[in-house]
């Protein structure tokens, strides 16, 4: 069974490839420095945060099971928890800059309330961030900033300092990746459009009454994105959550075959996914504002 490198704090990161460490919950990486040999192919388990700058494409990434389709100039970012599994392109030399910071440097500040905001640490490799010149510029004086304030002696204000500072990148990456959000608008909405069929086809395929009511993990691992960028995806472009989207199709669809079939309403729940009747009353009425059988006798009159 393979080796999983569990990276629990910043200085086993450095450790294993032979940077220095100036802080114990934060390092600026520069990749060309590495100095340790170590093998072509491993596992990391991240116990903190990271984003590298990739100046090289140097070798073949994974984030858990799925291809990690990085290019030079874009920003992968990990969170503690996520498994990443690296092959390195023999003869290859690392360039790239980095910034690993462990959660504990975040608790009790601002960064460590809003740090969820920040989405793209949790997204599929194809959804990893693309730099412009421009924004490579910004994002690398952000890093020469907090590696600046690592230099310092540590002081009552180096905490508050070194996060806001981090914050500041992040706040930058979640610009860029509202602009890439902005320049594949027509990608986005063909996936909306697929989104769309999926749901169809999972009604009109009665899966609904076979596995259940439909998931937006499901739709998400269909269309081979992670959950959080679908969602975002789904919230940017309909303005509704992707759960809210998936909520309203099955009321839509409810609505039809209460006015349009002599189905009852115990029939109508199972075919659409819920497991208990009551269970679709209450979702029904929360949506509609009605219960089923009063949607019913509403139209009959």
């Amino acid at each position: 069974m393979e080796e999983v490198i569990k990276l629990d704090s910043v200085d086993s990161y450095n450790r294993f490839f032979g940077l220095e460490t100036l802080h114990p919950l934060v390092s600026v990486v520069d990749l060309s420095k590495v100095t340790t040999s170590h093998p072509l192919h491993f596992t990391f388990n991240y116990g903190v945060y990271a984003l590298f700058l990739k100046n090289t494409l140097c070798g073949d990434i994974r984030y858990g099971k799925q291809p990690y389709d990085y290019q030079e100039g874009t920003v992968a970012s990990f969170a503690p928890g996520q498994v990443v599994t690296i092959d390195m392109k023999k003869g290859v030399v690392p360039s790239g800059y980095g910034l690993l910071f462990h959660p504990d440097l975040i608790k009790g500040t601002s960064l460590g309330q809003e740090i969820k905001q920040y989405s793209f640490f949790s997204y599929a490799s194809n959804e990893a961030l693309h730099l412009s010149e421009d924004e490579k510029s910004l994002f690398l004086d952000c890093l020469e900033k907090i590696k600046r304030e690592l230099t310092y002696s540590v002081d009552k204000h180096s905490k508050r300092l070194i996060s806001r500072n981090i914050q500041l990148l992040l706040d930058y990456c979640m610009r860029f990746y509202d602009r890439q959000f902005t320049t594949r608008s027509a990608v986005n909405k063909s996936l909306l459009v697929k989104f769309e069929s999926l749901l169809d086809t999972y009604f009109s395929d009665n899966r609904a009454q076979t596995v259940g009511l439909p998931t937006v993990k499901y739709f998400a691992g269909e269309m081979c994105l992670s959950p959080n960028y679908f969602g975002d995806l789904i919230k940017k472009e309909t303005g509704q959550t992707a759960q809210e989207y998936i909520q309203n199709k099955v009321i839509d669809l409810a609505k039809e075959m209460i006015l349009g079939t002599d189905k009852t309403i115990t029939q109508i729940a199972y075919e659409l996914g819920f497991q208990y009747p009551q269970h679709f009353n209450r979702a029904f009425k929360k949506n509609a504002g009605y219960t089923p059988n009063e949607y019913r006798r509403m139209q009959d009159r």
